[in-house]
Order: structure tokens, then C-alpha cells, then sequence
């Protein structure tokens, strides 16, 4: 007997379960996230072999040994290196990739240039938009200077459309076109794409589900469609999405859970660097970056942002010091500037940063205080790092406070020197990974001086710098405030 339908209320930003609707979530507390699901549950079968029984079931798990002969899978190069480095040495035929970012942010571009790499390569590949015109799609594909090689564009095929089910159905009729051994005569089976791009997914729309395009229920089917068709034809699949004014990619949760690889461009579009990061990799790391600059014509990729991130870098202004940060595999040079000023009126100093953990700049304050003698609670601290770049990682904080000692005491760091470290709580530097990467990159940048934490003897022995990079341990914080102030006194 068939059981009546159920009605629960999902949330879409933290996927509780609620039998009654309420105009907020009580497990993550948002409001009006609650969306009505209405399903009609199937008979319940019974299993026809008891456990335990000798009789074998028709539907039983094929079950296998971990350590079996695999091979690695095939990839294909997106014809961008940058793209290349982040997901993992390029896309994976039957895969499936989120990319998100902010509107205006460079998304489309960035397919759109891709696809067009993709093209050039020899592979087929279908973009199909379901917000933009095919016309609009052509202009900026001509003022990006995409068009130009004509034998390129038969491997590229554009659509506009919203609906799934017509997508869905295009690629299968290919791929039985394609498995028929022959043709009419003059008729040319098309082809089946090896890359198909879907700009965006909160516009699809699957006849069957009751709501507007980008609600939890449209944006779930649809890409749960997409993403099985994907697997089972063997195309690689993008698919880009918006994100919400916190950050977070809009719909489901389960959406990033359903895909195998979650990529976010990042940066200000006030500003020319964009970033490419993975949160997601089933394919390759989650620790590597991509970076690119948006010019006139389009995205270009940037082989050395350490160059460009201190190209406008001035070495003689107090509150500045450069810092030797690792993104994955790749060092980066940075540029970290602090300033300085007196506090207005009697509330609580202001602490700006951009680029950089707040509650650790406070904790570097503090420890330069209490254990430096440094006296910085009344002055207000803007901490800014250049080029748009956010550092995560706890290697920056000398830098740091090399930049706040210099824009205390009014003494400009050395132009040719770079920081990187980990400051402890009584004010010990202590080692980071990856020393002699970050030295190497010092030295080709130019720089003559590195200060860092005293190495440690290990079983891999001490990182030795370059012939033609000075290397400074630094093993107290109170030994960097006694380079800029001799007396021991900070300003």
C-alpha cells in the first residue's frame, strides 16, 4: 500500500529538516530559508533472502581489494596553464566543476576564453547560456579577439536556453547519432562534445519541478541531470554559479557536495588581478591558486605575480615590508603595508585590514606590546596587502610586524629584504614549511636579504639559500624592534 505524500520544509542554507514551515531555520538561525518539498513515497519493498542466508541476491554489492591495479585519469588541457595548475593538471572527462565568483567578476570571460582554448586544441565543446543572447555572446567573444581563428570556432558551438530537459536531450541524440556506423551521404554525424559549459546553473529550469529557475528545488534537479548525463556520456562538465553577498554559493549546500570540484574567482573588480582558488578537488589539491589580470582583451594569465604584485612598490616609505608567502606549490611575493595613526576621540582604537586576518593582526599587537614594549593601543592600524591577494597562512606575521615596527619608529625596511615567520605568544619566531622555496623566490626576485625564524636541525638537514641571498634568524620578536630602534625603545 502506497503511503501519503510528505510534506517537509528544507532549509536552503544549511539543509535542516523541518516538518512545519517557520520563518527561521533553528539550526543555523537564517530567515525565510525554509522551502516547502512534497514527496510521494514509494512502496516499501521487502528483502525476499533473510541475512544470513546461503542464497545470493540479484542486487548485492561487486565488492573489491584497495590496493588494485588503477590508473591515473585521463585529463584534458583547457589551453590555460593557470586553469590547468588549479584543477589539477586540466579537466577530467566525466567530471564535474562549480565555478563561482561575484557578478561582473570575470566568470563568463574566463569560459569563454577556455572554451575558445578548448577549441583550438581540437576539442568539441557546447557553451550554453541561459543568460545572455548569442548575440551578446558573439560581441564579447570579438572584443576579447576570440574569433579570429575560423577553423578553431567549427569545434565551438553556442545555445541560449534555460531548459534541461532540451539539453539533455541534444547531447543523448548526438551520442546515438555517433554510435550509427553509417550516414547519409553528404550528412555528418555531430559531434559530441568532449567540454560542455552551462553559464549559470541558478537559471536552468526542469519541467516536472514546481518552482521559478534558482530556487533549491530547480537549482538541485537540474544539476543533479546535468551531473549524471555528464557521467554517464563521459563529457566534462562547468558549471558556473553565482554567490551570495556573504561569500557563498547560492542554492543547496548539496550543490558542492554533488560536483567534483568547487574553483572561486576572487578578487575586486575595481582592481586588475583576479584570483582562481579550488575549495573543492577530487581530482588534485585545494591548496593551489591561479592568477590572472583582466586587461581590455580579456583575461591574461599572470605566470609571476611576485612581479607584478610589487611592481608599484616604493622601498623607502616606513610601513611597508615584503612578505614571502606560499600558495600551494607556487611562492609569492607580496607587498604588506601598515599605517599608522593617532586615535580620535575616547572609544577603542580602529583596526582596518584587508587582505589578512583580523584577530591575527590583534594578536601581533599584542605580542609586540606585552613582550616588546611597543606601545600601539592608541593608534588606530590599517593594514593593507597589495594586490588584492588574501594570505591565510600564519608564515605572514612577521612581515607583519616588521611593517608595523617600521611605521611606529619611521624607519623605512631595507628595499631589498623579505620577511616570513610565525610569531608565538611570549614572542618566539618559530620555523614555516617550505623554506627554501620561498628563499629561492627571494633570490630571483632580486632581493638580497631574507629574514626569517632560525632553522631547526632536521633529519632533512637546514634549507640552503642561494649564493646570492644573505640570510638573517631572527629568534625573538624583540630582535627585529632592536634593528629599527637601537635604544630598545619603539615609537
Amino acid at each position: 500500500m502506497a503511503k501519503k505524500p510528505t510534506t517537509r520544509f528544507i532549509c536552503s542554507n544549511c539543509q535542516a529538516i523541518s516538518l512545519k514551515w517557520a520563518g527561521r531555520c533553528e539550526t543555523c538561525g537564517d530567515w525565510n530559508t525554509l522551502t516547502e518539498h512534497v514527496s510521494q513515497a514509494s512502496p516499501r519493498k521487502t528483502a525476499s533472502v533473510l541475512p544470513g542466508s546461503a542464497h545470493s541476491h540479484k542486487g548485492r554489492l561487486a565488492t573489491t581489494r584497495l590496493d588494485g591495479a588503477t590508473k591515473p585519469p585521463p585529463r584534458v588541457n583547457t589551453g590555460l596553464d593557470e586553469l590547468n595548475r588549479v584543477l589539477g593538471s586540466g579537466l577530467v572527462p566525466g567530471s564535474a566543476v562549480l565555478v563561482g565568483g561575484d557578478p561582473g567578476i570575470g566568470k563568463s570571460t574566463l569560459m569563454l576564453q577556455t572554451t575558445c582554448a578548448l577549441a583550438q586544441a581540437g576539442h568539441d565543446v557546447l557553451y550554453v547560456s541561459g543568460e545572455e543572447a548569442i548575440d551578446q555572446i558573439r560581441l564579447r567573444a570579438q572584443r576579447l579577439d576570440l574569433t579570429k581563428n575560423k577553423k578553431a570556432l567549427d569545434k565551438l558551438e553556442l545555445a541560449a536556453s534555460i531548459n534541461v530537459a532540451d539539453i539533455v536531450a541534444t547531447l543523448e541524440e548526438r551520442v546515438q547519432s555517433a554510435a550509427v556506423a553509417s550516414q547519409p551521404e553528404g550528412v555528418e554525424a555531430p559531434a559530441v562534445p568532449a567540454v560542455v559549459v552551462i553559464d549559470s546553473i541558478q537559471t536552468m529550469w526542469l519541467d516536472g519541478v514546481d518552482s521559478a529557475p534558482g530556487s533549491v528545488s530547480q537549482v538541485r534537479a537540474c544539476a543533479f541531470e546535468l551531473i549524471r548525463l555528464a557521467k554517464t556520456l563521459g563529457f566534462a562538465l562547468v558549471l558556473i554559479g553565482h554567490v551570495t553577498k556573504e561569500g557563498a554559493l547560492a542554492g543547496p549546500r548539496v550543490l558542492e557536495h554533488m560536483v567534483d570540484a568547487v574553483l572561486y574567482f576572487e578578487g575586486d573588480r575595481g582592481h586588475q588581478f583576479r584570483i582562481l582558488r579550488a575549495a573543492k578537488n577530487r581530482f588534485g589539491a585545494t591548496d593551489e591558486i591561479g592568477v590572472f589580470a583582466m586587461t581590455d582583451t580579456g583575461l591574461e594569465e599572470v605566470p609571476n605575480p611576485s612581479a607584478l604584485f610589487l611592481a608599484e612598490r616604493r622601498g623607502n616609505v616606513a610601513g611597508s615590508a615584503v612578505f614571502a608567502g606560499l600558495e600551494g606549490t607556487r611562492p609569492v611575493l607580496l607587498e604588506i603595508q601598515v599605517l599608522l595613526a593617532p586615535k580620535a576621540g575616547d572609544g577603542s582604537a580602529r583596526r582596518s585590514v584587508l587582505g589578512w586576518e583580523g584577530s591575527r593582526l590583534n594578536m601581533v599587537l599584542a605580542v609586540l606590546e606585552s613582550r616588546c614594549g611597543l606601545k600601539l593601543s592608541n593608534m588606530d592600524v590599517y593594514l593593507n596587502v597589495t594586490g588584492g591577494l588574501r594570505i591565510s597562512e600564519t608564515a605572514a606575521d612577521l612581515a607583519v610586524a616588521a611593517a608595523l615596527i617600521s611605521a611606529a619608529t619611521g624607519r623605512p625596511t631595507a628595499p631589498s629584504e623579505a620577511y616570513f615567520g610565525e610569531i608565538g605568544l611570549s614572542g618566539e619566531i618559530r620555523p614555516v614549511p617550505q623554506t627554501g622555496l620561498r628563499l629561492k623566490e627571494i633570490a630571483k626576485l632580486g632581493f638580497s636579504r631574507a629574514r626569517l625564524p632560525r632553522q631547526l636541525n632536521s633529519a632533512s638537514g637546514k634549507a640552503k639559500p642561494p649564493a646570492t641571498l644573505t640570510v638573517e634568524d631572527i629568534g625573538h620578536l624583540s630582535d627585529l624592534v632592536a634593528r629599527f630602534a637601537p635604544e630598545g625603545e619603539g615609537g
